[in-house]
């Protein structure tokens, strides 16, 4: 039985301008199994069409947002926030990079507690008395030549370390690659292509056969074929030789009726 992920960050967002960031932050929510949104004080009021466009189907992070006057009310029901923001404050609280964060936001919920992260608005971010509320900060190891991040981008990268902290993998939908085939069906398939490009006249000269030979054993071998693709592969040697001896057939043919026509 599959272990339960811990509970997800509440993602608050302070003072957000643009419905469309909001629509792109509830997008990428759900894309890495977050749904707890919550706005404060939003610029235009809610809900706002332009979101929900925005979300391009993601409807539920948006259809439960709830609508907060205050940071302090938006977090009240949370034990641990961290206030994502690029400008050092004066303030003395742990700075972490997403990757840490996730890792100690992960070990709180799974032991229990209310976890979220503070997004501040696209004009100027969070105001200082909203991080003192926080009990620590986390920021990307950007260029500090250009520090600023559009509001969505922020949430998203949050939400996939989140995800990559407590669901690391591929998703299951993808399929495992089959294994590579045996050392029998690979000598087979060396076999099988050295016989028909000796018939060719490809090794020449003769002495340098056991080389040549020894190199394509090498190239096919770091292929790791699949016994379908070993099998695949033969296939097209057969045909190409198939065809070779139609050709020669042809020609045979064409060079016995000019013969033929001559005498």
């Amino acid at each position: 039985m599959a272990q339960a992920l811990p509970r997800p960050p509440a993602i608050i967002l302070t003072a957000p301008q643009m419905a469309q960031n909001i629509g792109a932050a509830a997008r990428v929510m759900a894309n890495f199994g977050l749904d707890d949104l919550r706005l404060v004080n939003p610029r235009d009021g809610w809900p706002q069409e332009r979101a929900w466009a925005s979300a391009s189907g993601a409807d539920w992070p948006l259809n439960a947002a709830q609508v907060f006057d205050s940071v302090e009310a938006a977090i009240a029901d949370l034990n641990l926030v961290y206030a994502t923001t690029a400008r050092p404050r004066e303030l003395q609280l742990p700075v972490k990079t997403p990757r840490e964060a996730m890792g100690e936001l992960s070990a709180a919920s799974s032991a229990g507690q209310r976890i979220g992260l503070l997004f501040g608005g696209e004009r100027a971010g969070l105001e200082t008395a909203d991080i003192a509320l926080c009990q620590a900060v986390v920021t990307f190891p950007v260029d500090l030549r250009f520090r600023s991040l559009n509001l969505a981008q922020a949430v998203a990268l949050n939400c996939y370390e989140w995800r990559a902290t407590v669901a690391a993998g591929t998703p299951a939908i993808f399929r495992d690659a089959p294994p590579p085939a045996d050392g029998a069906a690979m000598l087979g398939l060396y076999e099988h292509l050295e016989g028909d490009l000796d018939k060719a006249g490809f090794f020449h000269p003769p002495e340098k056969k056991p080389s040549m030979v020894q190199n394509l054993r090498t190239a096919l071998g770091r292929a790791q074929f699949s016994d379908q693709e070993v099998r695949t592969f033969r296939g097209v040697i057969t045909a190409l030789a198939k065809g070779r001896g139609r050709v020669l057939a042809k020609l045979a043919a064409q060079k016995a009726k000019k013969d033929e026509e001559e005498t």
